[in-house]
């Protein structure tokens, strides 16, 4: 029979574990400068850098299908995750390590065709070349269902990483690039699924663009290097769970509240205003500057929006508001979160 503790994990969100998680860790020591809380864990080893360190995980089923994701869209995809949380943290790339659990039958060439595993890592190493992350190394299992978790290393200046937790009162909030294009991709794509009898998903001429940012996302790299080198972000996040989850993070880390503009938002082509807020996997930069800060319209080549600014909190008042034609009302974190019963 489950005890109490057994029952409260199993009905917790992930952010309720990953809290507990977080308290029984204890907090930073000796080379961890900074542990459980933000995109990276910082490791000192020299006093003028610190060592970004991420890990994300990728299951079938839960973050691809093999039914609908060419195993090419599958590797680009894993690796961009863990780019996009080193982007976050101003850091540079330096190696990956990838551990794949594999079904037998991924690993064997079909015919003159490479075989699966060979063709996720054409896309895993194509974007590796692109963003100069060297494969360092990994582990390679049999597993019933296929799995794929990468380990990223960059470098930070110690005292310069971006970090979740300096947003303050007065500061402006800033997006790079576009919010729901990826959502948007993922329902075009369950439509193409739904409508074909081929297994992966066949992609009609003309449908690419619409699809990219799924299939395709891009880790914003130089635009996190361009903001941390400069000085010039508070606090910074990818969004990867949701517009409304991920700024719920810097604002719960920095200890402030925040407004959203509606009408500012960047929302992509095809996409909703609901996906725009709540979609996630679209890797764009979520960050603070503060007031006196003036940014240009691009960054790297990638368009910035300015789409609210930070309150400080006061009782009984939403942590997040969003400001519309009609007035303010709280926007609550409908992003993606695991183990949530919502």
């Amino acid at each position: 029979m489950k005890n109490r503790h057994d029952k409260l994990v199993a009905t917790a969100g992930e952010v309720e574990i990953l809290r507990r998680i977080r308290q029984r860790a204890g907090s930073a020591g000796g080379a961890l400068r900074l542990g459980i809380g933000d995109d990276c864990a910082l490791l000192q080893v020299r006093p003028e850098e610190a060592i970004a360190v991420t890990t994300d995980l990728s299951i079938e089923g839960r973050h691809f299908r093999l039914d609908w994701h060419e195993p090419e869209w599958i590797g680009h995809r894993t690796l961009a995750r863990g780019l996009s949380d080193l982007a976050a943290m101003g850091a540079r790339p330096v190696a990956a390590f990838l551990s794949l659990g594999l079904p037998q039958e991924l690993t064997a060439a079909k015919g003159r065709r490479a075989s699966w595993m060979e063709r996720f890592y054409d896309g895993f190493l194509a974007l590796a070349g692109e963003c100069k992350t060297p494969l360092a190394g990994g582990d390679l299992a049999q597993s019933p269902v296929a799995v794929a978790d990468v380990v990223l290393a960059g470098a930070v200046p110690a005292a310069k990483a971006l970090r979740r937790s300096g947003a303050r009162p007065g500061d402006n909030l800033y997006v790079t690039g576009t919010l729901g294009g990826a959502a948007a991709g993922l329902q075009r794509l369950a439509a193409l699924a739904r409508k074909q009898a081929r297994r992966p998903v066949r992609i009609p001429p003309g449908m690419e663009a619409v699809l990219k940012p799924h299939l395709h996302p891009q880790p914003r790299l130089a635009q996190g290097l361009w903001l941390q080198t400069r000085g010039i972000a508070s606090a910074a996040i990818d969004v990867s769970d949701g517009l409304s989850t991920d700024l719920m993070h810097i604002c719960e880390e920095s200890g402030v509240c925040a407004v959203v503009e509606g009408a500012a938002l960047p929302v992509a082509g095809g996409a909703t205003l609901e996906q725009g807020l709540h979609g996630g996997e679209d890797y764009e930069l979520l960050f603070t500057a503060r007031p006196a800060v003036r940014l240009p319209r691009a960054i790297r080549g990638v368009a910035v929006s300015r789409i609210g600014h930070i309150t400080r909190m006061r009782p009984r008042m939403p942590r997040v508001l969003l400001r519309g034609a009609k007035g303010d009302e709280a926007l609550e974190p409908r992003g993606w979160e695991h183990f949530s019963q919502k």
